[in-house]
């Protein structure tokens, strides 16, 4: 090559990525959800083949609530009892992970919804961990090596949270890389968890916190004001203490004026060449950014969710124009109809980014990893810098 490689869904399948944030339960492989109903005895998937059935998981996720889209797990969560079910999602992940030209990826869920069928809170991580190294030694073998870490999530209306905290540290030296909550985010604040976000932080381990994606922006402030998260879940709603050149910053939470849907406004992607002044940024805001907090964007579930109407008003682009650490994810991908490639592709269509810029999202991503530093660099140094230098040409 004499110059860079054309950005395309095949060649960004080549490039090396790194997720954050990918859902175990939200993964499957629609012929997996089938085989599996019928080995559980679990009879109610709405459909009976996987093409059926994999549209089904994407409509009903499109419904423009985080409530409905939370649903859909119903069925998946159902076919994930047995150490069997279990190992086979794990396995499967990283391979289509691996497959995709992920080299290291972060998938969390949450034990506690996972003992239907009686298997303890250890069991079920000891089986989920047994498929991911199962899976990263095929894709080892197949030529396409990822690095995989396990992050446990406590359900945030539940109330097991420290004992899931407990959990994460007890297996951290055994492929858990830290602690999460997720659910629906109204009426369920992140301060309902402190014990267990104190406990992580009294053994020196790692939390990201779901904040930001239903719910505005008391639930980032909390996260990491109170709960002291290392990395911000979703985090689309720190857009509210964002506001135009004109509109003073309030005080304290936000008020008219902010840049939830930035599209429109004056300052856009080619600010630096335009009239308008760059967006001022309130307490909370300047905060995450000050402190590099990655922010876990999901581009096509945050659509899905209603946390965004729609890709083209994401605010994606104008967070990394004004330099948040912002990483891409996937969220879920049978939900979501996606993966990485896709992910990036569709930024790319959007906003007219180049392999530059998806390496440094990329290595954003890698930077925010819950792995030790020399591994980060590592996987930054020999895998990530050489991969888009190819690329790049």
């Amino acid at each position: 090559m004499t110059g860079p490689m054309p950005l395309t869904l095949a060649s960004i399948r080549q490039a090396p990525k790194a997720v954050l944030h990918d859902h175990l339960d939200g993964g499957l492989r629609p012929a997996t959800v089938l085989e599996l109903a019928t080995q559980c005895g679990y009879d109610q998937l709405p459909a009976s083949d996987a093409e059926s059935l994999g549209r089904w998981f994407r409509d009903a996720a499109d419904s423009g609530s985080l409530e409905r889209y939370l649903e859909t797990f119903t069925h998946t969560v159902a076919v994930m009892q047995t150490p069997e079910g279990l190992r086979r999602v794990a396995r499967e992940c990283a391979l289509d992970l691996a497959a995709d030209g992920v080299v290291y990826a972060e998938v969390r869920f949450a034990p506690e919804q996972h003992l239907e069928r009686g298997l303890t809170l250890d069991e079920v991580v000891e089986h989920t961990l047994a498929g991911f190294r199962e899976g990263a030694d095929l894709a080892a073998e197949a030529g396409t090596p990822i690095r995989m870490t396990c992050l446990l999530t406590a359900m945030r209306h539940a109330a097991r949270s420290l004992e899931i905290a407990e959990l994460a540290v007890r297996f951290r030296d055994r492929g858990v890389g830290g602690f999460d909550i997720a659910g629906a985010e109204a009426g369920y604040p992140p301060s309902r968890h402190l014990d267990a976000f104190e406990y992580m932080h009294a053994n020196c381990a790692h939390v990201t916190i779901h904040a930001g994606e239903a719910f505005g922006l008391p639930s980032i402030h909390e996260a990491v004001a109170f709960c002291g998260c290392d990395r911000l879940g979703h985090g689309v709603r720190i857009t509210d203490d964002i506001f135009d050149s004109d509109t003073p910053v309030p005080a304290s939470g936000p008020e008219g004026g902010s840049l939830r849907h930035h599209r429109g406004s004056r300052w856009h992607r080619n600010s630096d060449t335009a009239t308008g002044a760059e967006p001022r940024l309130g307490l909370v805001a300047n905060y995450v950014r000050d402190k590099r907090i990655p922010l876990e964007l999901c581009p096509s579930s945050n659509v899905q969710t209603g946390a965004v109407p729609s890709l083209d008003k994401h605010p994606f682009d104008l967070l990394a124009r004004l330099r948040f650490r912002v990483t891409v994810n996937t969220d879920n991908r049978l939900m979501s109809d996606t993966d990485m490639s896709r992910e990036m592709g569709k930024l790319v269509d959007t906003f007219g980014y180049g392999w530059s810029d998806l390496e440094r999202f990329t290595i954003n991503a890698m930077k925010s990893a819950f792995i030790p530093f020399p591994e980060r660099l590592r996987i930054i140094d020999e895998v990530i810098k050489p991969g888009y230098a190819v690329l790049l040409g």
